[in-house]
Formats: C-alpha cells, structure tokens, sequence
C-alpha cells in the first residue's frame, strides 16, 4: 500500500548561491560551500530523488511512477504525462543576481525535440529589504529593439523590475523573460524542464576567469515581447488560513496556515499532491502512517489514497501544490 512519500533532497552548487539553505531551511549542503539550488522533488533524468522514508527508500521517483503508475498520481495525470513526473520543486537562493533568462513553451520545446516546456511559479520564503526580481517587459516591444537594447547592455531599461516581500507569489509562464535579485529565498513550482535560455549574465565570470554560456539565438524565438503586467499574484477571495496563489495549465497552488494542533482534511482526491513545508511543522496522517513534514521538506500523497489529514505540530505554514 502507498504512503505519504518523503524525499532526499539534491545540492546544486551555483556561482550566485548562498547560506540560507542552511540557515533558514535547516538543510545540511555540505560539502558544498555555498548552495543555489535544492531539488526537493525531481523526475529529470540524471538528477532525481530518492525516497526516504518506508519500505520504498532508495527508489527514484520515476522508479515507483512506472510501477504504481496511476495510483501514485492520478488517472487523468498518468494518460496525460505517462511515466514522467510533471512537475519538478526547488528551493532557490538568490545570494546574487541570476542571470536574465526565458524558457520555450511546450510548442518550441517539441519542434527542438527538448522534452516539455518551463512554465513556472515562486512563493517569497524570505526576502531581504530592497530585493527586487524581474519579470518581463515594461512595455510592447519588437525583437529588432530588444536586440538592440541588449547589443548596448541596456536590456534592464526595458524590463520590469519589482519589489518583492516575504509571502508573495509570482506565476512565470514560458516566454517570459525573467530574473531574480539578490537576498531572496524562494520556493519554485515548474514543469518538468531543466531547459534555460540565458540572455544575459551580467559579464559575471566564475573561479576560472569563465563567463557561462548565453544562448540569444535560441531565446529569441521563444521570447514573449508582450508587457507583462505587474505585481504577485492575488486572490482576494482566499482566506488568511488557506489563501489560492496559481492556477495554471500544469499546476494549483495554494498556501496554507494552520494554529498549533488545528487540521485541514482532504478526500476524493482526483490527483496526486506535493505539500512544501514553508514553516513550522505538520504531520501528514493516513491510516496507521503518520509522516511529519518540517520546513524544507516536501512529501508526495499518492493520489491512491482518498482520505488523510494534515495537522499541525506548531504554527505552520506549508504549500499545497495539485498537478493539473
């Protein structure tokens, strides 16, 4: 019978990571000095994650997918992605800038025969003051003026530029020309792609004196030249306790907040479901398992069992993530 599945994290090294993996997650990245990325959850080749707890520990995630198939996420999920897990979460910390970047959506990436597209959403875990992202364009732009404005390493005066703070949320679909700021902590929710055009890099070069490979010529067909609107998401019919951030053709997200010993109930479930702890601590309950959840922890319900609890051991906070 399947249970609640949690999972051991993987490391990246990036040259704009920092500390605060560690210092605010409690995740261990040694021996890593500093640490950009945590893939909490992964289906991407070569960079998957292995259960942790119970009798499957040791299995990769698309080890089990293709034995539990549908009973691990869902009907409607398994005919749509089949043996590939959909979506891919992270934790990132942005100790520096990242580079400006775009992602091809699901039409380009099959016409490049590079898998699926890279639609994707953050939730603000900590932001320090004055940290600010970027997210597309100010205004309507033609590839002509965006060429011409990144050839003068002007590219910034087009863009749009925001402030951010912890809680906030923001959706980047694929075509959306994007970058993050320094001093922020955030949680990502995308589809399954590792696939990144980077535009520009702020003439940034690493230990060796080398500057990372940009890829212009393949962004520019998958650059959306539209202004972009904006602002974190809202939805002002959500409560303080379960507030919806996204909703998306690949994924639903939603925060909740739960009082020490308070409980949220789940049934008939359609799908499976990824819960990200963001603060404090819960405990995911189902049958005779009970698994807990802390901060910088993720943990897949298999969409098999249509009935459990979440109820907290603290004041927590945590995000509810339902593949579409």
């Amino acid at each position: 019978m399947l249970y609640p599945l949690k999972f051991k994290p993987v490391f990246l090294d990036k040259i704009w990571g920092g500390q605060k993996i560690r210092t605010r997650l409690g995740l261990d990245f040694a021996p890593l000095t500093n640490c950009g990325e945590v893939w909490a959850l992964s289906g991407v080749p070569g960079c998957q994650t292995k259960i942790r707890n119970g009798f499957l520990k040791g299995n990769e995630l698309n080890e089990i997918l293709e034995v539990y198939m549908d009973e691990l996420v869902g009907e409607q999920v398994y005919d749509r992605y089949g043996n590939e897990f959909p979506l891919l979460i992270k934790f990132i910390d942005a100790n520096d800038y990242l580079s400006i970047q775009v992602h091809p959506d699901d039409a380009l990436a099959q016409k490049r025969n590079i898998g699926r597209g890279k639609t994707e959403m953050w939730y603000i875990l900590d932001a320090e003051p004055g940290a600010g992202l970027i997210r597309g364009f100010s205004r309507d732009v033609t590839p002509e003026l965006y060429l011409e404005y990144l050839e003068k390493k002007r590219l910034s005066e087009i863009l749009q530029e925001e402030k951010v703070k912890t809680g906030d949320a923001y959706y980047i679909p694929a075509g959306t020309v994007h970058a993050l700021g320094p001093g922020i902590l955030l949680a990502e929710i995308q589809q399954t792609s590792d696939t990144t055009y980077r535009i520009y890099d702020w003439n940034r070069v690493d230990d060796q004196g080398k500057s990372r490979e940009l890829h212009i010529d393949l962004a520019l067909e998958a650059i959306d030249f539209r202004k972009y609107h904006p602002g974190p998401e809202e939805h002002p019919s959500g409560t303080e306790n379960y507030r919806q951030l996204v909703t998306g053709p690949y994924f639903k997200t939603s925060l909740l907040n739960l009082e020490s010993g308070s409980e949220k109930c789940y049934s008939d479930n359609d799908s499976c479901m990824i819960f990200i702890g963001t603060e404090g601590a819960i405990s995911l309950i189902t049958g005779d398992h009970r698994v807990e959840l802390k901060t910088g922890e993720v943990a897949l319900m298999p969409a098999i069992i249509d009935s459990y609890t979440v109820v907290a051991e603290s004041k927590s906070s945590l995000l509810e993530v339902r593949v579409v």
